[in-house]
Protein backbone atom coordinates (compact mmCIF):
# COMPACT_ATOMS: atom_id res chain seq x y z
CA UNK A 1 0.00 0.00 0.00
CA UNK A 2 1.76 3.59 -1.17
CA UNK A 3 1.80 5.57 1.72
CA UNK A 4 0.39 9.23 1.74
CA UNK A 5 2.85 11.83 1.10
CA UNK A 6 1.18 15.19 1.14
CA UNK A 7 2.26 17.89 3.30
CA UNK A 8 -0.31 17.08 6.07
CA UNK A 9 0.33 13.19 6.06
CA UNK A 10 3.84 12.88 6.38
CA UNK A 11 3.63 16.01 9.32
CA UNK A 12 1.50 13.69 11.36
CA UNK A 13 3.71 11.24 10.88
CA UNK A 14 6.52 12.94 11.91
CA UNK A 15 6.70 11.60 15.54
CA UNK A 16 6.69 7.80 14.35
CA UNK A 17 9.78 9.49 11.46
CA UNK A 18 11.70 10.56 13.78
CA UNK A 19 11.73 8.28 16.14
CA UNK A 20 13.29 5.18 14.26
CA UNK A 21 15.33 8.11 12.55
CA UNK A 22 17.48 9.00 15.69
CA UNK A 23 16.59 5.95 18.26
CA UNK A 24 15.79 8.25 21.16
CA UNK A 25 12.37 7.93 22.71
CA UNK A 26 11.40 11.28 23.69
CA UNK A 27 8.57 10.55 25.71
CA UNK A 28 10.96 8.76 28.54
CA UNK A 29 12.12 12.75 29.20
CA UNK A 30 9.00 14.21 29.30
CA UNK A 31 6.88 15.16 32.33
CA UNK A 32 3.45 15.07 30.60
CA UNK A 33 3.57 18.90 30.94
CA UNK A 34 6.02 21.83 30.13
CA UNK A 35 9.51 20.13 31.92
CA UNK A 36 11.48 17.25 30.61
CA UNK A 37 14.32 15.99 32.07
CA UNK A 38 17.33 17.36 30.23
CA UNK A 39 20.46 16.24 32.11
CA UNK A 40 18.64 12.57 32.10
CA UNK A 41 18.62 12.84 28.20
CA UNK A 42 22.04 14.30 27.83
CA UNK A 43 23.13 11.10 30.08
CA UNK A 44 21.43 8.09 28.76
CA UNK A 45 21.01 9.61 24.94
CA UNK A 46 24.05 10.65 24.12
CA UNK A 47 27.91 9.61 25.17
CA UNK A 48 30.03 10.92 28.04
CA UNK A 49 32.27 13.41 26.97
CA UNK A 50 35.57 10.75 27.17
CA UNK A 51 33.69 8.57 25.02
CA UNK A 52 32.98 11.34 22.49
CA UNK A 53 36.92 12.39 22.58
CA UNK A 54 37.69 8.54 21.79
CA UNK A 55 35.03 9.11 18.93
CA UNK A 56 36.46 11.73 18.02
CA UNK A 57 39.93 11.02 17.59
CA UNK A 58 39.23 7.94 15.47
CA UNK A 59 38.77 10.88 12.38
CA UNK A 60 41.01 12.85 13.90
CA UNK A 61 38.78 15.19 15.26
CA UNK A 62 39.85 17.94 17.82
CA UNK A 63 43.14 18.83 19.48
CA UNK A 64 42.99 21.75 17.13
CA UNK A 65 45.21 24.31 17.90
CA UNK A 66 45.06 27.63 20.53
CA UNK A 67 46.77 30.34 18.85
CA UNK A 68 47.19 33.81 20.47
CA UNK A 69 46.92 36.74 18.60
CA UNK A 70 49.81 38.96 19.54
CA UNK A 71 49.34 41.27 17.20
CA UNK A 72 45.92 41.74 17.29
CA UNK A 73 45.85 41.93 20.98
CA UNK A 74 48.51 44.73 20.54
CA UNK A 75 46.53 46.95 18.57
CA UNK A 76 43.92 46.16 20.95
CA UNK A 77 46.15 47.48 24.05
CA UNK A 78 47.14 50.52 21.58
CA UNK A 79 43.38 52.08 21.09
CA UNK A 80 42.18 50.73 24.45
CA UNK A 81 41.84 52.85 27.45
CA UNK A 82 45.06 52.80 30.37
CA UNK A 83 45.66 49.26 31.73
CA UNK A 84 43.03 47.58 29.25
CA UNK A 85 43.35 44.97 27.01
CA UNK A 86 42.83 41.50 27.50
CA UNK A 87 45.42 38.73 25.68
CA UNK A 88 42.98 37.22 23.05
CA UNK A 89 43.72 33.73 22.14
CA UNK A 90 41.77 32.26 19.13
CA UNK A 91 40.76 28.43 19.04
CA UNK A 92 41.60 27.19 15.56
CA UNK A 93 38.61 25.05 14.45
CA UNK A 94 39.32 24.78 10.89
CA UNK A 95 41.70 22.42 11.65
CA UNK A 96 39.59 19.82 11.90
CA UNK A 97 39.05 17.65 8.38
CA UNK A 98 35.93 19.69 7.09
CA UNK A 99 37.26 22.74 8.05
CA UNK A 100 34.92 23.52 10.89
CA UNK A 101 33.83 22.77 14.65
CA UNK A 102 30.74 21.10 13.43
CA UNK A 103 32.97 18.53 11.94
CA UNK A 104 32.81 17.68 15.83
CA UNK A 105 28.87 17.98 15.97
CA UNK A 106 28.97 15.89 13.21
CA UNK A 107 31.14 12.97 14.75
CA UNK A 108 28.77 11.41 17.30
CA UNK A 109 25.82 11.42 15.04
CA UNK A 110 27.87 9.78 12.20
CA UNK A 111 29.56 7.23 15.05
CA UNK A 112 25.58 6.19 16.42
CA UNK A 113 24.63 5.46 13.00
CA UNK A 114 26.78 3.17 11.80
CA UNK A 115 27.07 1.26 15.56
CA UNK A 116 23.65 1.08 14.81
CA UNK A 117 23.50 -0.34 11.47
CA UNK A 118 22.02 2.53 9.51
CA UNK A 119 22.78 2.41 5.65
CA UNK A 120 22.68 6.56 5.35
CA UNK A 121 22.75 10.10 7.35
CA UNK A 122 20.93 12.93 6.55
CA UNK A 123 20.83 16.28 7.49
CA UNK A 124 19.14 19.61 6.72
CA UNK A 125 21.89 22.26 6.98
CA UNK A 126 22.84 25.63 4.88
CA UNK A 127 26.25 23.82 4.71
CA UNK A 128 29.39 23.45 7.25
CA UNK A 129 27.22 21.17 9.01
CA UNK A 130 26.43 19.68 5.77
CA UNK A 131 29.73 19.37 5.11
CA UNK A 132 30.93 17.54 8.32
CA UNK A 133 28.29 14.94 8.00
CA UNK A 134 29.30 14.32 4.53
CA UNK A 135 33.00 14.14 5.64
CA UNK A 136 32.15 11.77 8.57
CA UNK A 137 30.05 9.60 6.63
CA UNK A 138 32.67 8.92 3.64
CA UNK A 139 35.33 8.13 6.51
CA UNK A 140 33.32 5.53 8.30
CA UNK A 141 31.74 4.32 4.81
CA UNK A 142 28.35 5.44 5.02
CA UNK A 143 25.90 7.41 2.44
CA UNK A 144 24.86 10.87 3.23
CA UNK A 145 22.12 13.32 1.82
CA UNK A 146 22.17 17.05 2.36
CA UNK A 147 19.24 19.03 2.27
CA UNK A 148 19.87 22.70 1.90
CA UNK A 149 18.01 25.87 1.40
CA UNK A 150 19.87 27.55 -1.52
CA UNK A 151 17.38 29.96 -3.80
CA UNK A 152 15.11 32.27 -3.42
CA UNK A 153 12.26 33.02 -6.28
CA UNK A 154 14.41 34.16 -8.73
CA UNK A 155 16.61 31.27 -8.73
CA UNK A 156 19.52 33.10 -7.13
CA UNK A 157 21.91 31.61 -4.85
CA UNK A 158 24.20 33.43 -2.26
CA UNK A 159 28.15 32.60 -2.92
CA UNK A 160 28.41 31.24 0.47
CA UNK A 161 26.04 28.32 0.59
CA UNK A 162 27.00 27.97 -3.02
CA UNK A 163 30.57 27.14 -1.53
CA UNK A 164 29.19 24.99 1.18
CA UNK A 165 26.95 22.95 -1.54
CA UNK A 166 30.24 22.24 -3.25
CA UNK A 167 31.80 21.05 0.19
CA UNK A 168 29.25 18.65 0.43
CA UNK A 169 29.35 17.20 -3.00
CA UNK A 170 33.31 17.39 -2.27
CA UNK A 171 32.77 14.85 0.44
CA UNK A 172 30.64 12.45 -1.53
CA UNK A 173 26.95 14.11 -0.04
CA UNK A 174 24.07 13.66 -2.69
CA UNK A 175 22.84 17.49 -2.36
CA UNK A 176 19.19 18.24 -2.75
CA UNK A 177 18.50 21.99 -3.45
CA UNK A 178 15.33 23.75 -2.46
CA UNK A 179 14.43 27.60 -2.43
CA UNK A 180 13.60 28.78 0.69
CA UNK A 181 10.70 28.36 2.24
CA UNK A 182 8.05 25.53 4.70
CA UNK A 183 8.75 22.80 2.14
CA UNK A 184 12.19 22.28 3.49
CA UNK A 185 11.13 20.54 6.66
CA UNK A 186 8.35 18.01 4.55
CA UNK A 187 11.15 16.92 2.66
CA UNK A 188 13.14 16.47 4.98
CA UNK A 189 10.92 14.09 6.74
CA UNK A 190 10.03 12.64 3.65
CA UNK A 191 13.46 11.13 2.79
CA UNK A 192 13.88 10.10 5.84
CA UNK A 193 11.32 8.38 5.82
CA UNK A 194 11.95 6.86 1.75
CA UNK A 195 15.50 6.15 3.26
CA UNK A 196 15.31 4.72 6.63
CA UNK A 197 18.21 7.19 6.95
CA UNK A 198 19.67 8.70 10.30
CA UNK A 199 18.70 12.04 10.94
CA UNK A 200 21.81 13.54 11.64
CA UNK A 201 20.09 16.52 13.13
CA UNK A 202 22.04 19.46 14.39
CA UNK A 203 19.29 19.62 18.03
CA UNK A 204 20.09 16.03 19.11
CA UNK A 205 21.81 15.02 22.45
CA UNK A 206 24.79 13.50 19.85
CA UNK A 207 25.52 16.60 18.21
CA UNK A 208 25.62 18.75 21.04
CA UNK A 209 27.82 16.13 22.89
CA UNK A 210 30.27 16.31 20.23
CA UNK A 211 30.79 19.96 21.17
CA UNK A 212 31.41 19.55 24.82
CA UNK A 213 35.01 18.42 23.90
CA UNK A 214 35.68 21.80 21.95
CA UNK A 215 35.05 23.42 25.60
CA UNK A 216 37.14 20.85 27.76
CA UNK A 217 40.38 21.81 25.04
CA UNK A 218 39.68 24.96 25.03
CA UNK A 219 39.75 25.05 29.25
CA UNK A 220 42.66 22.82 29.02
CA UNK A 221 44.94 24.55 26.26
CA UNK A 222 44.62 27.80 28.17
CA UNK A 223 45.43 27.13 31.31
CA UNK A 224 48.65 25.03 29.80
CA UNK A 225 49.14 27.96 27.97
CA UNK A 226 49.24 30.78 30.23
CA UNK A 227 48.66 28.68 33.69
CA UNK A 228 44.59 29.64 34.48
CA UNK A 229 41.07 29.52 33.08
CA UNK A 230 40.28 32.06 30.43
CA UNK A 231 38.31 34.42 32.01
CA UNK A 232 35.70 34.99 29.11
CA UNK A 233 34.94 32.56 25.94
CA UNK A 234 33.25 34.18 23.29
CA UNK A 235 31.13 31.29 21.15
CA UNK A 236 29.17 32.75 17.96
CA UNK A 237 25.70 31.71 19.13
CA UNK A 238 23.20 30.98 16.34
CA UNK A 239 20.88 27.63 16.87
CA UNK A 240 21.94 27.41 20.55
CA UNK A 241 24.48 24.28 20.26
CA UNK A 242 27.65 26.02 19.70
CA UNK A 243 26.92 27.90 23.10
CA UNK A 244 25.26 24.92 24.83
CA UNK A 245 27.95 22.46 23.98
CA UNK A 246 31.04 24.63 24.52
CA UNK A 247 29.72 25.44 27.74
CA UNK A 248 28.88 22.33 29.29
CA UNK A 249 32.60 21.04 28.37
CA UNK A 250 33.85 24.24 30.16
CA UNK A 251 32.01 23.62 32.98
CA UNK A 252 33.56 19.56 32.60
CA UNK A 253 37.12 20.95 32.67
CA UNK A 254 35.96 23.22 36.18
CA UNK A 255 36.10 26.88 34.49
CA UNK A 256 33.14 27.75 36.57
CA UNK A 257 34.08 31.25 37.08
CA UNK A 258 34.44 31.76 33.01
CA UNK A 259 32.09 34.04 31.38
CA UNK A 260 30.05 32.27 28.20
CA UNK A 261 29.97 35.34 26.11
CA UNK A 262 27.26 34.60 23.02
CA UNK A 263 28.06 36.93 20.08
CA UNK A 264 25.56 37.34 16.86
CA UNK A 265 25.47 39.42 13.61
CA UNK A 266 23.05 41.94 13.88
CA UNK A 267 20.36 41.10 11.21
CA UNK A 268 17.63 42.42 13.38
CA UNK A 269 14.31 43.39 11.01
CA UNK A 270 15.04 40.29 8.44
CA UNK A 271 12.88 37.37 8.27
CA UNK A 272 14.87 34.23 7.54
CA UNK A 273 11.90 32.23 5.66
CA UNK A 274 11.21 35.23 3.84
CA UNK A 275 11.60 35.07 -0.03
CA UNK A 276 12.22 38.80 -0.19
CA UNK A 277 15.24 38.71 2.86
CA UNK A 278 16.71 35.84 2.50
CA UNK A 279 18.98 37.13 -0.11
CA UNK A 280 19.77 40.36 1.64
CA UNK A 281 21.68 38.92 4.12
CA UNK A 282 25.58 38.13 3.59
CA UNK A 283 25.96 36.00 6.57
CA UNK A 284 23.55 32.15 6.66
CA UNK A 285 24.65 31.32 10.03
CA UNK A 286 25.77 33.36 13.61
CA UNK A 287 23.20 36.32 13.56
CA UNK A 288 20.45 36.75 15.36
CA UNK A 289 17.74 35.62 12.81
CA UNK A 290 18.73 32.42 14.44
CA UNK A 291 20.20 33.44 18.02
CA UNK A 292 17.32 35.01 19.40
CA UNK A 293 13.77 33.03 18.47
CA UNK A 294 16.01 29.83 18.98
CA UNK A 295 17.16 31.36 22.66
CA UNK A 296 13.90 32.01 23.03
CA UNK A 297 11.74 28.87 22.19
CA UNK A 298 14.57 25.97 21.80
CA UNK A 299 11.81 23.16 21.03
CA UNK A 300 10.93 24.40 17.20
CA UNK A 301 13.55 22.45 15.48
CA UNK A 302 13.21 18.72 13.78
CA UNK A 303 13.08 16.89 17.29
CA UNK A 304 10.63 17.08 19.96
CA UNK A 305 13.53 18.04 22.36
CA UNK A 306 15.91 20.65 20.96
CA UNK A 307 19.17 19.29 23.46
CA UNK A 308 20.17 22.90 22.75
CA UNK A 309 19.51 25.26 25.21
CA UNK A 310 21.65 28.32 25.60
CA UNK A 311 20.07 30.41 28.19
CA UNK A 312 20.92 27.70 30.41
CA UNK A 313 24.67 28.59 29.82
CA UNK A 314 25.25 32.26 28.44
CA UNK A 315 26.41 35.21 30.38
CA UNK A 316 26.17 37.84 28.42
CA UNK A 317 24.86 38.16 24.82
CA UNK A 318 26.17 40.68 22.29
CA UNK A 319 26.00 41.65 18.57
CA UNK A 320 28.13 42.71 16.25
CA UNK A 321 27.44 44.09 12.16
CA UNK A 322 28.22 42.65 8.95
CA UNK A 323 30.76 45.27 8.51
CA UNK A 324 32.90 44.74 11.66
CA UNK A 325 33.13 40.89 10.81
CA UNK A 326 34.19 41.63 7.29
CA UNK A 327 36.71 44.38 8.22
CA UNK A 328 37.93 41.70 10.99
CA UNK A 329 38.43 38.80 8.58
CA UNK A 330 40.66 41.20 6.43
CA UNK A 331 42.44 42.00 9.96
CA UNK A 332 43.03 38.62 11.08
CA UNK A 333 44.70 37.55 7.64
CA UNK A 334 46.97 40.73 7.67
CA UNK A 335 47.99 41.08 10.88
CA UNK A 336 48.21 37.34 12.20
CA UNK A 337 48.62 35.90 8.47
CA UNK A 338 45.96 33.77 8.80
CA UNK A 339 42.96 33.43 6.85
CA UNK A 340 39.05 31.88 7.93
CA UNK A 341 36.32 32.49 6.60
CA UNK A 342 34.12 35.44 7.67
CA UNK A 343 31.23 33.71 10.13
CA UNK A 344 33.87 31.94 12.16
CA UNK A 345 35.09 35.82 13.09
CA UNK A 346 31.63 36.97 14.02
CA UNK A 347 32.84 35.81 17.78
CA UNK A 348 36.41 37.34 17.29
CA UNK A 349 34.49 41.18 16.25
CA UNK A 350 33.05 40.79 19.74
CA UNK A 351 36.15 39.41 21.43
CA UNK A 352 38.18 42.70 20.01
CA UNK A 353 35.91 45.24 21.07
CA UNK A 354 35.53 43.11 24.69
CA UNK A 355 39.26 43.27 25.31
CA UNK A 356 39.28 46.96 25.24
CA UNK A 357 37.01 46.36 28.53
CA UNK A 358 38.76 43.67 30.32
CA UNK A 359 42.44 44.32 32.10
CA UNK A 360 46.23 43.19 30.79
CA UNK A 361 45.99 40.80 32.65
CA UNK A 362 42.94 39.05 31.84
CA UNK A 363 42.64 36.41 29.12
CA UNK A 364 39.67 36.17 26.54
CA UNK A 365 39.38 32.70 24.13
CA UNK A 366 37.78 32.80 20.39
CA UNK A 367 35.90 29.77 20.58
CA UNK A 368 35.76 28.73 16.97
CA UNK A 369 37.02 29.47 13.17
CA UNK A 370 36.03 28.20 10.28
CA UNK A 371 37.58 27.34 6.74
CA UNK A 372 37.21 29.78 4.12
CA UNK A 373 36.73 29.09 0.46
CA UNK A 374 36.04 30.91 -3.13
CA UNK A 375 32.18 31.75 -2.19
CA UNK A 376 33.05 32.78 1.72
CA UNK A 377 35.66 35.68 1.13
CA UNK A 378 34.25 39.00 2.23
CA UNK A 379 35.04 39.89 -1.61
CA UNK A 380 32.18 38.14 -3.25
CA UNK A 381 30.08 38.29 -0.58
CA UNK A 382 29.81 41.94 -0.99
CA UNK A 383 29.66 41.73 -4.24
CA UNK A 384 26.75 40.02 -4.10
CA UNK A 385 25.30 42.00 -1.78
CA UNK A 386 26.01 45.10 -3.95
CA UNK A 387 24.05 42.89 -6.63
CA UNK A 388 20.97 42.55 -4.39
CA UNK A 389 20.47 46.56 -3.38
CA UNK A 390 22.53 46.29 -0.43
CA UNK A 391 24.96 49.52 -0.20
CA UNK A 392 28.37 48.91 0.67
CA UNK A 393 30.80 51.38 2.35
CA UNK A 394 33.23 53.01 4.79
CA UNK A 395 31.72 54.52 7.79
CA UNK A 396 30.70 53.99 11.92
CA UNK A 397 29.70 50.33 11.91
CA UNK A 398 26.23 51.70 14.23
CA UNK A 399 25.00 53.44 11.02
CA UNK A 400 25.00 49.60 9.34
CA UNK A 401 21.17 48.78 8.52
CA UNK A 402 20.38 45.27 8.11
CA UNK A 403 19.51 44.38 4.21
CA UNK A 404 20.07 47.86 3.33
CA UNK A 405 23.59 49.34 4.06
CA UNK A 406 26.56 47.00 5.05
CA UNK A 407 29.01 50.10 6.61
CA UNK A 408 32.72 48.62 7.48
CA UNK A 409 34.95 50.42 9.73
CA UNK A 410 37.32 52.71 9.16
CA UNK A 411 39.46 51.92 11.76
CA UNK A 412 39.87 49.46 14.31
CA UNK A 413 38.42 51.90 17.19
CA UNK A 414 35.31 51.82 15.77
CA UNK A 415 34.65 47.90 16.76
CA UNK A 416 32.39 47.42 19.39
CA UNK A 417 29.33 45.44 20.38
CA UNK A 418 25.97 46.05 21.46
CA UNK A 419 24.46 43.97 24.60
CA UNK A 420 21.31 41.90 23.79
CA UNK A 421 18.81 42.32 26.88
CA UNK A 422 19.01 38.52 28.59
CA UNK A 423 16.38 39.22 30.99
CA UNK A 424 13.93 40.05 27.92
CA UNK A 425 14.48 37.03 26.26
CA UNK A 426 13.75 35.19 29.44
CA UNK A 427 10.80 36.79 30.18
CA UNK A 428 9.94 35.65 26.24
CA UNK A 429 10.89 32.01 27.09
CA UNK A 430 8.48 31.63 29.85
CA UNK A 431 6.18 33.48 27.74
CA UNK A 432 6.36 30.86 25.10
CA UNK A 433 6.41 27.45 27.50
CA UNK A 434 3.01 28.86 28.82
CA UNK A 435 1.85 29.96 25.31
CA UNK A 436 -0.41 26.28 25.71
CA UNK A 437 -2.20 27.88 28.43
CA UNK A 438 -0.75 25.26 31.05
CA UNK A 439 -0.97 26.12 34.58
CA UNK A 440 2.40 25.74 35.47
CA UNK A 441 3.29 22.86 38.30
CA UNK A 442 6.63 22.53 41.15
CA UNK A 443 8.03 20.36 38.57
CA UNK A 444 7.75 23.16 35.72
CA UNK A 445 8.24 25.98 37.72
CA UNK A 446 11.85 24.01 38.93
CA UNK A 447 12.62 23.28 34.73
CA UNK A 448 11.90 26.94 33.90
CA UNK A 449 14.15 27.84 36.51
CA UNK A 450 16.39 25.84 35.56
CA UNK A 451 16.09 27.13 32.03
CA UNK A 452 16.36 30.65 32.05
CA UNK A 453 19.47 30.42 35.79
CA UNK A 454 16.55 32.55 37.43
CA UNK A 455 15.13 31.74 41.30
CA UNK A 456 12.07 29.85 41.13
CA UNK A 457 10.13 32.86 42.67
CA UNK A 458 10.58 35.05 40.06
CA UNK A 459 10.22 31.93 37.91
CA UNK A 460 6.73 31.75 39.40
CA UNK A 461 5.99 35.47 39.75
CA UNK A 462 6.34 35.90 35.84
CA UNK A 463 4.62 32.70 35.29
CA UNK A 464 1.71 34.29 37.23
CA UNK A 465 1.81 38.10 35.76
CA UNK A 466 1.56 36.48 31.83
CA UNK A 467 -1.14 33.88 32.67
CA UNK A 468 -2.83 36.78 34.52
CA UNK A 469 -2.40 38.94 30.90
CA UNK A 470 -4.04 35.98 28.92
Amino acid sequence: MMRDTSYQAVMARRPEIIRRATTIDYCEFESGSIAFDYEKMMRQAAYDIAEVAAIQKETAIGATPLIELKNITRLVRQIAPQGKGARIFLKDEAANPSGSFKARRASVSVYHACKHGYPGVIAATSGNFGAAIASQAAMRNLSSIIIQEVFDSRGVCQPEIMEKGRACEAYGAEVLQLSVGPELFYMFLLVLEETGFFNASLYTPFSIAGIETLGKEVAEQTKQYVGCYPDAVVVTHAGGGNVTGTARGLRHAGCDKTKVIGASVDLSGLHMASDNDFNRKSFTTGHTGFGVPFATNPDRVDVPRNAARSLRYLDRYVTVTQGEVFYVTEMLAALEGIERGPAGNTSLAAAIALAKQMSQEEVIVVQETEYTGAGKHPSPQLTFAKANGITVRRGMPTDNVPGKTIVIPENPGQISVKDIDLDKMRYSYIRNALSQNLRPNLADIEFLAQETRLLPAAVEELANQIMSEK
